[in-house]
């Protein structure tokens, strides 16, 4: 009888649900039963919600207190904690955005070292960002223009022309024997390495800019709080502080 019943169920039509009349489209699409579903059950718990917020009012204790009540306090509607307005001077203040500034610039300068060692030793020579330089060779004539061949010139091979570092001649290459990897996997691999290493240089470059960004707006906040004079030049953005105009003083 199972086995009947699952042939049964092989043969049946798949109900499908009826779409939107034409002359009803400016309605929107039919709304499914799963729509209904998710609708029903959202307004069956926020209908709950109200119930048991109703009752909990109802079942309140009018002599209820507790410290809270005082403590806290109604912004745009919601409770607010009553935070303590923690007073300093201006001595402290300026003591520790100086502690700030000092971290940053610490920890900027380690950056920037880093930034040297690593430029130390990918010598970027192969870097994308980095501009080609241009070799100008003069020649006597214009027939000496059309006949000129840079491999021959230069006296290495046509493949190694297009490399500006590491262009042996036909002479190194035939006194000299060759050092290093010779393997294409190895050469491929070694290849990898240097393209992740210039991906971590170009980080740190970016992290030390931003650094630097940093370090300038906590300069600037704390020249800020000093009884000088100043009128705001340009806003503050992303990648620049904010630039002031201090009046000029005399200093005793």
């Amino acid at each position: 009888m199972a086995s009947f019943r699952k042939a049964l169920k092989s043969q049946q039509k798949n109900h499908k649900e009826r779409s939107q009349p034409d002359f009803r489209s400016s309605l929107g699409p039919l709304e499914k039963k799963k729509d209904y579903k998710l609708r029903a059950d959202d307004y069956h718990k926020k209908q709950n919600t109200l119930a048991a917020l109703r009752k909990k009012a109802l079942d309140k204790n009018p002599d209820e207190f507790y410290y809270n009540m005082i403590s806290s306090q109604l912004k745009n509607g919601v409770h607010r904690q009553k935070g303590q307005v923690e007073e300093k001077t201006d001595e402290q203040v300026k003591l520790m955005r100086t502690q700030d500034l000092r971290y940053v610039e610490m920890k900027r300068v380690a950056e920037a070292k880093t930034i040297e060692r690593m430029k130390s030793e990918l010598h970027l020579l192969d870097a994308y960002s980095k501009q080609k330089n241009r070799h100008t060779f003069f020649v006597d004539s214009k027939k000496e223009v059309a006949d000129f061949d840079l491999a021959t010139h230069l006296d290495t091979a046509p493949e190694l022309v297009e490399r500006v570092y590491n262009r042996p001649t036909y002479h190194t290459l035939k006194t000299k024997s060759i050092q290093g990897a010779l393997q294409p996997y190895t050469l491929m691999k070694l290849a990898k390495q240097r393209r992740h290493q210039y991906k971590i240089l170009a980080q740190r470059i970016g992290r030390e800019k931003k650094m630097f960004v940093v370090s300038q707006k906590i300069q600037t906040r704390k020249d800020l709080h000093d009884k000088n004079k100043k009128v705001k030049v340009h806003n503050e953005t992303i990648k620049t502080a904010a630039v002031y105009k201090f009046a000029a003083k005399r200093k005793r």
